[in-house]
């Protein structure tokens, strides 16, 4: 196909641009994202009606086949899903759900607790974010039911924990693509005094947006903050509803508890723990197969670097499922309960997976207008040398709010400013390729065409926009913190200086909302 080429437009942002705004006035998402699909494919198209319905049915066609073959990559996530909500769902028959609400409920105090074990539990699902949002969210979900913690409240607990901790774990998926990179970037400017993985670690504290956003959620639970429109959801969920009823019921991953066995915490534990091992072991496996084809000794990074992360997925959830179904035969569910646990799994998964199918096509069409390539070439006008970090986190979270995309950002921008350290001042290296990695965060964290915040919501089931509505005054206040301490490791040259300016911004908004949490709370409680 003969596109229109958009890299020096402004044209470019426009199908992007006009998906996120419909979808904060509207909120209704997939009319937004159909939108901006349809306005991009007649824009690349030069307004031709006929070629940009060819040019349409090409990229729905390509979610699932491209270039002759299976796409294995978007094929094996959808599989993935799938499984998962089986797995859910027959843990819900069994009753190991309600085992371990009923664990949670016992070992968990209060709302603070319940809070508590839901952020604790990325470190048992690090490895992946959609992996995290996905498992974690209907584990947890009874438990924050029982304590009325609003669906809004535990996604924002999800997203927040899950890309900023994969972002800066080297044994992540996260962590595999960005030292891969990293690998590049050296050996592209002849850098041999460091190594990818040692590059990656020392850029862990620069990665302010995604250090101070884990602080954030600590300071939320401990606290009990509710900021912005946070405060009306968690009112809500102490009188009983969980989530904004005027909306509807949210399309997450719900599935009825009729007729649950006598299942115990055995058949909640064993299957998630088969998934988390098994998930790490199929990872490392999968990219140790690509070293030895390329006669390259094993490392684990070297594997993780090579890993197949979807079908590593695919694997393991059909393993978790399989020692799920062995556990569930010694209860002798009905057959009934069998025949339907399957369907309401699949069913439960459908509006998620239809979203995501969405927001992948608008990801191919913004990447087709040349978004990226457009803001990149905004770097490219002599700036100051010592206002690039905080200028490259800006351009960061753009790029990944415009496009959705923190991987994306990480492929376009990682490369851009490792060149523009080199050729302005090598000393900036890490705290610029460390701004690219929290501004990919934030922007994808932000977005409304975000396939994490879309899964996040999917995985609490809360309402999609009021999962980004709400998480934003977080993310914005911890972003223009990582904006100012960029700002200072530019001009001062100093890491620390970076994270002491940050860490102020930090405690002075966390101490003045916690006092406006604290005043909001009177008035309601006299009211």
């Amino acid at each position: 196909m003969n596109l229109i080429q958009y890299s020096d437009s402004l044209l470019s942002v426009v199908p992007a641009l006009l998906a996120v705004i419909l979808a904060i006035t509207t909120r209704r998402v997939l009319l937004s994202l159909g939108v901006g699909i349809l306005a991009g494919s007649f824009l690349l198209n030069n307004y031709n009606p006929l070629a940009a319905l060819q040019y349409l049915l090409h990229q729905i066609l390509g979610l699932v086949w491209a270039d002759g073959a299976i796409n294995t990559s978007n094929v094996n996530m959808l599989l993935f899903m799938l499984l998962l909500g089986g797995l859910i769902s027959l843990m819900t028959a069994t009753g190991a759900t309600k085992a371990f609400a009923e664990w949670g409920v016992r070992r968990c105090k209060d709302r603070r607790s319940a809070n508590i074990l839901t952020g604790m539990m990325v470190f048992a699902f690090f490895i992946d974010d959609f992996f995290h949002s996905l498992s974690v969210g209907p584990i947890c979900r009874p438990v924050t039911d029982r304590f009325q913690i609003s669906r809004a409240k535990l996604a924002y607990l999800l997203d927040s924990t899950a890309a900023p901790v994969c972002v800066i774990t080297p044994i992540s998926s996260w962590g595999a693509y960005i030292i891969a990179i990293l690998g590049g970037i050296l050996v592209s400017n002849d850098i041999t005094d460091t190594s990818p993985i040692s590059l990656f670690v020392q850029m862990i504290p620069m990665n302010l947006y995604a250090v101070f956003t884990l602080l954030m959620v600590l300071v939320v639970i401990t606290f009990q903050l509710d900021i912005g429109p946070m405060r009306k959801h968690e009112e809500r969920a102490r009188k009983g509803q969980l989530w904004d009823e005027s909306k509807g019921h949210p399309k997450g991953l719900e599935i009825t508890t009729e007729g649950e066995g006598n299942g115990t915490m055995i058949d909640m534990v064993l299957p998630i723990l088969t998934l988390t091992v098994s998930s790490v072991g199929f990872m490392i496996m999968s990219g140790a197969d690509v070293l030895t084809a390329k006669g390259q000794a094993f490392s684990l990074i070297g594997s993780l670097e090579h890993t197949d992360v979807g079908s590593s997925l695919v694997y393991a959830a059909l393993c978790s499922l399989a020692v799920s179904i062995v556990l569930a035969l010694r209860l002798k569910l009905p057959l009934k309960t069998w025949l339907t646990a399957a369907p309401q799994g699949i069913q439960a998964m459908m509006p998620a997976i239809i979203i995501l199918l969405f927001a992948w096509t608008i990801g191919t069409v913004v990447s087709d207008m040349q978004t990226g390539q457009y803001l990149a070439s905004l770097t490219k006008n002599g700036l100051p040398v010592e206002l690039l970090p905080a200028l490259v986190f800006l351009l960061s979270c753009g790029m990944s709010f415009a496009t959705g995309t923190s991987w994306g950002t990480f492929g376009i921008m990682l490369p851009l400013a490792g060149d523009m350290a080199i050729a302005s001042d090598v000393n900036l290296l890490m705290p610029m390729l460390s701004a690219v990695l929290a501004g990919s965060v934030f922007g994808d964290h932000s977005s409304p065409i975000s396939s994490t915040s879309i899964l996040s919501a999917t995985g609490a089931g809360s309402h999609h926009m009021d999962h980004v509505m709400t998480q934003l005054p977080y993310a914005l206040t911890v972003a223009f913190g990582a904006f100012l301490g960029y700002l200072a490791m530019g001009i001062t040259g100093s890491t620390i200086m970076g994270i002491a300016v940050s860490s102020v911004w930090f405690v002075g908004c966390c101490v003045y909302h916690i006092r406006q949490d604290k005043k909001q709370q009177l008035i309601t409680a006299a009211d």
